[in-house]
This record gives structure tokens, sequence and C-alpha cells, in this order.
């Protein structure tokens, strides 16, 4: 049986940051989606540019790009990488708002958890722009839905 390695555990156990230092730099892009439930009447006035707070979309798009050059800052493995482009899409779904990221480099790591991390801080800055009317409104289903470039090559869910 082989013997599967953790990579980010080094031959003693004690957590490590993976070193990239050997590998090329490549074109690589992730994509990842979150969902903000809530109430029907919250998502018209939300489309509707029609709450309190204000632009609740130019927040969660200025919030999800911000939140993803800081992923390094904020998740402790990550590599902190030259980020080429963000675009952040807030639309309407059957349960609420759902928040799209793709993140793009040219580096020797993805962007998954760029991704990821701008989708949930969007879908955070969202939910804050919303509580005041409903506060039982819930941020799910975080997710990556697909990744290119680098050693793995492709993948989508």
């Amino acid at each position: 049986m082989v013997e599967e390695r953790f990579s980010h555990l080094d031959e003693e156990g004690r957590v490590r940051m993976v070193d990239v230092g050997g590998k090329d730099a490549t074109d690589r892009e992730a994509t990842a989606e979150a969902l903000i439930v809530m109430e029907a009447s919250t998502r018209d006035r939300l489309f509707a540019g029609d709450l309190p707070k204000g632009d609740a979309l130019a927040v969660a798009r200025v919030a999800g790009i911000m939140a993803a050059k800081r992923t390094a800052e904020l998740i402790p493995l990550c590599h902190p990488i030259a980020i080429t482009s963000v675009s952040i899409d807030v639309t309407s779904a059957d349960r609420g708002a759902a928040v799209r990221a793709t993140v793009a480099t040219r580096d020797r790591t993805g962007v998954e958890m760029e991704a990821m991390t701008a989708v949930s801080v969007a879908a955070l800055a969202v939910y804050d722009m919303i509580k005041g009317l409903e506060r039982g409104a819930y941020v799910d289903a975080v997710r990556l839905l697909a990744k290119s470039g680098g050693g793995s090559g492709e993948w989508t869910r």
C-alpha cells in the first residue's frame, strides 16, 4: 500500500507552508459561488436597489475583490499571490441571491481559496446590508465550481 502524505505537513507531522519555489508560473483561474438565502420580498428590494443601507450589490462586489486580495492574510497556509483579475457577480436566485467570483493569476499556485474567500465575504456583505430587513437570512452553499491551470489541470463541479 502506498503511503499518502499531506502536503502541508513535514516529516515530523508539523504544519508547514508548501514550497512552491520550484514550480513554473502558469495561468490559473478559479470560480466559486455562495448563496444568501432570504425571503423573496428582501431579494426584490436588494435587486431594486431599495435597501436602507444603500447599494448592497456594489458593496458586495468591492468586499469580494478586497477579500480575494487579502486571502493570504486570512487563511494561514495560503501563499500571497499576484492576482491579475477578480470579477464578482451577484444574481437573483430562487432562494435569494447567488454570489459568483472568478479569480485569475499567473503564478506558482492556484486561486481556489481566493475565489472561495471572495464569495464568502461578498455574501457576508450582502447579509450585513439586508439584516435590518431580515435577520433570518443566511449564507449557504459556499463552494468551488471550477479551477484551471497548474499541475492538476482542470476541474469542474
